[in-house]
């Protein structure tokens, strides 16, 4: 008997998956554990995997679809088995966006019912129409296969590209053209405006991590009373505790000043429980242990790597796992526990020249640090001008959780903890 492939929640968060690519074809054999399909979820590429043995018998979706979670995928049996189309799939499944056309319960397999005639007359005119040439069908653009790849990818109309190659076709360096013609329309839009109708905007469906970033971002920024706290941070004993970790550890790996920030922040929250804290609707659920997760940018969007039990940890430790978060995060590698969970979080763009800036708290967290740039900048030290190295940070709290004089207390902590980071060693 044939078994359905459905899309599985592989992330607590999950509500939908994209298919990136089928590994197994149809009529492909099965095994049990084999890899049927690569999966983007809300926040990485995960693998399906078969959990019947048999042939791949029919896929119900095809590559770029997005299906809800449970929705059927496929059906796995023996070879020769009949199964139906699976008009469920076919109706909550999407590419780009847009209704699968030709798959699922949309595919037909057997004859055409036969169109009955109408029995009732048609009317008829009082005068003869006016004879009308016949109309001929649209003629159909001559363009290599390459060609039609590559403006299916880009979204181009071939009917408005001017073709080079024999008898007109259009071939590979006629849209080439068309891209160089965009780019230079798009660098002169601000002084006229005509806009190429090949060029006048570009649609690109949502990633599944844009669509969850947008949704935690509505459940954040509306329904939590956010209030927000700014230090101005000293930052020149960091920097200079930080050459000489780095100069004394050589090859073992290098310590950045984020490393120093989640470390310092560790030892505060736990000095300050009150302020490692999710809010839970009918309770307020204090941890006691300190889990950070850290904001990555990545290509489509950002994701959060935790690093658990972080106050546990050493500088070395934290410098090192926090490496391999980023760089696994980047390659979408990380697993569902490496990036859920997180009790308070810190996004630093300090690395891209930003002074400061707010941070969005990740619910049910109670509050997210923002970290700006570390700049040289005139500061009084014992009654003298100097020019000091300074950054800025911003707490982001939820006031259910954290009152002001709380998260200020915070603040002040962390703060003497950056200024004296031998307090970190301790």
């Amino acid at each position: 008997m044939a078994t359905k492939i459905v899309m599985e929640a592989l992330s607590p968060t999950m509500e939908e998956g994209r298919v990136i690519e089928w590994k197994k074809q149809e009529g492909d054999p099965v095994a049990i554990g084999d890899v049927l399909a690569e999966v983007e979820t809300d926040k990485a590429v995960m693998e399906l995997v078969a959990r019947s043995a048999g042939t791949l018998l029919k896929h119900l979706v095809a590559a770029g679809a997005t299906v809800p979670v449970s929705a059927p995928m496929g059906w796995i049996g023996q070879a020769g088995e009949s199964v139906d189309g699976g008009g469920a799939a076919e109706k909550a499944s999407t590419v780009n966006g847009q209704p699968l056309a030709g798959l699922g319960g949309a595919r037909s397999t057997g004859p055409a019912a036969p169109v009955q005639p109408s029995s009732r007359p048609a009317p008829q005119p009082s005068a003869p129409p006016a004879a009308q040439p016949p109309s001929s069908p649209p003629a159909r653009v001559k363009a290599s296969p390459l060609a039609r790849k590559i403006a299916g990818d880009r979204g181009l109309d071939l009917g408005a590209v001017a073709g080079s190659g024999p008898e007109g076709r259009i071939v590979k360096r006629d849209l080439e053209a068309v891209r160089s013609e965009t780019s230079e329309v798009r660098r002169t839009q601000a002084l006229t405006s005509h806009v190429s109708p090949l060029t006048a905007f570009t649609d690109t469906p949502l990633t599944q991590i844009r669509k969850t970033i947008a949704k935690r971002l509505a459940q954040s920024i509306g329904p939590i009373p956010t209030f927000y706290l700014t230090a101005q941070v000293d930052m020149e004993r960091v920097a200079e505790a930080r050459e000489s970790l780095n100069a004394a550890a050589g090859d073992q790996g290098k310590v950045s000043f984020n490393d120093i920030i989640l470390k310092a922040v560790a030892t505060a929250l736990q000095q300050h429980p009150e302020c490692n804290a999710w809010w839970q609707d009918d309770h307020i659920r204090y941890w006691h242990t300190v889990d950070i997760g850290m904001a990555v940018a990545i290509e489509d969007g950002l994701i959060t790597p935790v690093i658990r039990a972080a106050q546990a940890k050493s500088l070395r430790e934290i410098a090192a796992e926090s490496r391999d978060l980023a760089a696994r995060a980047r390659e979408r590698k990380l697993k569902p526990e490496e990036y859920t969970g997180s009790t308070f979080s810190v996004s630093n763009l300090g690395m891209f020249d930003i002074e400061h800036f707010t941070a969005i708290i990740n619910p049910p967290e109670a509050g997210i640090l923002a970290v700006g740039s570390i700049a040289q900048l005139p500061a009084v030290v014992n009654g003298q001008i100097q020019v000091r190295r300074q950054m800025r940070m911003t707490m982001s709290c939820d006031h259910r959780v954290i009152d002001g004089a709380t998260g200020a207390k915070f603040m002040k902590t962390l703060s003497l903890l950056l200024e004296n980071p031998l307090a970190l060693v301790w």
